[in-house]
């Protein structure tokens, strides 16, 4: 035995089921503004050869690392502290000073000095 309302139900959900839903055509300018806004909103420019290295070495945080240890290097170079010199004198069998200005240049401060 069936259920009258069950068949009603039925009959009902089958009439849904042919009906085609069709959305207004404000709706559905509504929505490809949106997808424009949002496709717009989404575009990211090309991105730069400054941009391609950053993000080949890591990003900001190991360039700021190859800067440090770069400067870090500048200066033992520029002024090592002694037992680097010691180490390349007994390395190299003498040590060598390298002059980066010569005395008479405009940067001699001699006549300058106290004493």
């Amino acid at each position: 035995m069936t259920d009258p309302n069950d068949d009603m139900l039925d009959d009902l959900f089958g009439q849904a089921r042919n009906v085609a839903p069709d959305p207004s055509e404000a709706l559905v300018a509504r929505v490809l503004a949106d997808a424009a806004a949002v496709r717009h909103a989404a575009a990211t420019p090309n991105p730069t050869l400054l941009d391609r290295f950053f993000e080949m070495i890591g990003g900001w945080p190991a360039a700021g690392g190859l800067v440090a240890a770069t400067l870090g290097g500048l200066w033992i170079g520029v002024a090592p502290p002694a037992s680097v010199e010691d180490f390349t004198a007994a390395m190299l069998g003498e040590q060598v000073a390298v002059g980066i200005l010569s005395s008479d240049t405009a940067f001699d401060m001699d006549p300058f000095a106290d004493g």
